[in-house]
This record gives C-alpha cells, sequence and structure tokens, in this order.
C-alpha cells in the first residue's frame, strides 16, 4: 500500500540547521510530484513546498524561501527538506504529500527554541 515516513525532526535552537527525509513506497515515485506541508496545533496544514517528479521545478511559500530547500532523490525514492537558519515560527509537525495519490506521512515534529 502507499506509504510515507517522515524522519529527521527534533529540538533545535535558533538558527540552526535541520534535514527532513520522506521515504516513499507502494507508487511510482519518479512519477510524482511532492510537497511538504506544515502544521501547528490548531492551524490549518500550510504549504511549505513543492517539487515535481523530475526535481527541475521547485516552489516554496513565502515564509520559508531563501531559508528551506525541497530536494529528491527518485532512486532512493525519497524527498529531503534541508532547513536552514530555523525560526521559533517554524515549529510544527511537518508532514509529506503525495498530490498524484493523496497521501500523507504521519508527520515529524520541529521544535526550534532557545
Amino acid at each position: 500500500q502507499v506509504q510515507l515516513v517522515e524522519s529527521g525532526g527534533g529540538l533545535v535552537q535558533p538558527g540552526e540547521s535541520l534535514r527532513l527525509s520522506c521515504v516513499a513506497s507502494g507508487f511510482t515515485f519518479g512519477n510524482a510530484a511532492m510537497n511538504w506541508y506544515r502544521q501547528v496545533s490548531g492551524s490549518e496544514r500550510e504549504f511549505v513546498a513543492f517539487i515535481t517528479n523530475n526535481g527541475i521545478y521547485t516552489r516554496y511559500a513565502d515564509s520559508v524561501k531563501g531559508r528551506f530547500t525541497i530536494s529528491r532523490d527518485n532512486a532512493q525514492n525519497t524527498v529531503y527538506l534541508q532547513m536552514n537558519n530555523l525560526k521559533p515560527d517554524d515549529t510544527a509537525v511537518y508532514y509529506c504529500y503525495a498530490f498524484d495519490v493523496r497521501a500523507w506521512g504521519q508527520g515529524t515534529q520541529v521544535t526550534v527554541s532557545s
């Protein structure tokens, strides 16, 4: 069955970096555009980043532009989110999403605090 498994979250201080990973299975990953979203408890899930199936085109939320980078390795069925210069407002649960198969991962918690 379709499965997305995120990892890489944790507790960091402002200004530090994290790299999230999302491993996909159960569908043809190389054909699928991928997304990262995030959600703060009590708020709606918000878009963070998008990458096309071939990795050529990416798009970001204004709040993360210049700090976050989405990438993918189709040989490893994995999409990444490199997060630099993290801020307290980046604290959230981060989810990967495969639009073509309407699948979400279970999420990974990112906490940015001094």
